[in-house]
């Protein structure tokens, strides 16, 4: 999912002098505008997912306040926490530096070369000041304009990653970390006194802050993910374990989008249903499961949902092959499920290689204080208006090396076994099974390198609810095994 997080901006400075009994013209004590706020980024293992980030939309760090009277500054904005879950990937896609380009402007417009150590001259810019009410443009034709100070950064950006942004975020963090910092406060009229000005009536405006857009990626969506045709019991068998209200219905592609839901093992109440524990040797208090849309034949061609929910069966660490007993050849069923993601992890390692084949590019995201020389020619341009700075364009990143699917620990989920006559078919798909346990067959992925374990079907009728308590002790054994 892509998220745009917008620093805080500064608030601006004050114009204000000091009024006192006695004291007709007293000096200038407006305060300084109050930085924005920053955005923080933690990896917590309390988040399964990035649903609550997607449904945030554009993330906003709070804006500092205004400058007051009596030398008051204003307050600092507040900051911004994404908490992500553990094994998330941010990767910068583009960013917007206001601050970067007014530099860029000031130099062209100058003809400054890039690098050179005098001052860069300033020219009048209304939107940069603040003017007090009382002001007249005579004032301001003898001691003229004061320059326009120098771009100011907060000392927080020393400790924010250097663009491009890119983070694994494969264990817990104690602390946030930060990931952009707001901007400065404008300044007030204190900072422009002089000895023919000692009453400036101007003040400066907050810069205007950041904005970055992120990819946020899981590597692992899910700790199980269900694998089956369209209407094969998946939304049914999901709420049968959790608490998610997933739609259900008797018809395909009910599902048009994964369904999260959470199994609790230990609710801390007595002794955990299951004991288990993660690679960091923490405790499993839950496993996260996964309801992923339907597969439809020739879904590796991009057809029905297609590659977007293929790519998220790589994403769970478990498969859970869902398969209705009530089907005509229920192994059959099974071989179509492998052979689909086999067709696509064969269609993406060409793609991939076609793509290692190709010119590697090395890109640095516009808004560094240093940019190559592609860079500049793409970013700044001059026409007969003046200077024109371009926005960095959002760039195409490539996909995250993942386990191969064949490689996934597995079982099979036979839903419906409560109907008739089911009983021969699932005694059939579990022969099947021990025969693939045992190398008599082929593994159905066609690999040699497929994962080696123990396979087992589950019967099931979770519009009951009956066998489905078989399902999260499966699942931990092979979490534990793994």
């Amino acid at each position: 999912m892509q998220s745009d997080c917008l620093c805080g901006g500064g608030g601006n400075g004050c114009v204000s002098f000091l009024r006192e009994k006695f004291i007709a013209a007293g000096p200038p004590n407006g305060g300084d505008g109050g930085n924005g706020g920053s955005i923080y980024i933690q990896a917590v293992s309390s988040e399964t997912s990035l649903h609550k980030i997607a449904r945030r939309g554009t993330i906003k760090a709070g804006r500092g306040h205004n400058g007051q009277g009596k030398g008051k500054g204003g307050q600092r904005g507040g900051d911004v926490l994404i908490q992500v879950p553990v094994g998330t990937v941010v990767r910068e896609l583009s960013r917007h530096d206001p601050l970067v380009e007014d530099e860029e402007s000031r130099m062209l417009e100058a003809g400054t070369p890039r690098g050179a150590e005098d001052p860069i001259p300033s020219t009048w810019r209304r939107d940069k000041w603040i003017l007090h009410p009382s002001a007249t443009p005579s004032e301001f034709v003898s001691s003229g304009i004061p320059p326009l100070p120098r771009a100011r950064k907060s000392n927080l950006t020393m400790a924010q990653p250097q663009p491009p942004i890119t983070l694994d975020l494969s264990e817990p963090m104690d602390s946030p970390m930060l990931l952009a910092a707001g901007a400065m406060g404008g300044l007030g009229n204190p900072h422009f006194v002089s000895q023919s000005v000692p009453r400036p009536k101007i003040a400066t405006k907050g810069d205007s802050g950041l904005s970055v857009n992120l990819e946020l990626e899981l590597k692992l969506l899910a700790d199980v993910g269900f694998v089956g045709m369209p209407n094969a019991g998946k939304s049914t068998l999901l709420r049968a374990l959790s608490r998610s209200q997933t739609r259900v219905g008797n018809w395909a592609f009910t599902t048009l989008q994964p369904n999260m839901g959470t199994v609790v093992l230990d609710d801390n109440k007595g002794k955990p249903r299951l004991k288990s524990y993660t690679t960091r040797g923490e405790p499993r208090t839950r496993i996260s499961v996964a309801d992923i849309p339907g597969l439809v034949p020739d879904a590796h061609l991009d057809r029905g949902l297609g590659h977007g929910f293929l790519r998220h069966v790589e994403r769970a660490q478990v498969l859970a092959f869902v398969i209705d007993l009530s089907s005509e050849d229920i192994v059959q069923a099974l071989k179509n499920l492998w052979q689909e993601l086999r067709e696509f992890e064969i269609a993406k390692d060409t793609e991939t290689n076609l793509n290692s084949a190709g010119k590697i590019v090395d890109w640095k995201a516009f808004g560094s204080s240093v940019l190559s020389e592609p860079s500049q020619k793409d970013a700044i341009a001059m026409d007969h208006g003046g200077v024109i700075i371009r926005s960095s364009s959002p760039q195409t990143l490539p996909p995250l090396c993942m386990a191969p699917i064949s490689t996934k620990p597995w079982f099979v989920v036979a839903t419906k076994a409560d109907l008739d006559g089911t009983q021969n078919n699932f005694a059939y798909l579990q022969a099947y099974l021990n025969a693939v346990a045992e190398n008599t067959v082929d593994h159905p992925s066609g690999k040699k390198t497929s994962w080696k374990g123990p396979l087992t079907a589950v019967p099931v009728s979770a519009i009951r609810g009956e066998g489905v308590e078989r399902i999260p002790e499966w699942v931990v054994g092979l979490l534990n095994d793994g």
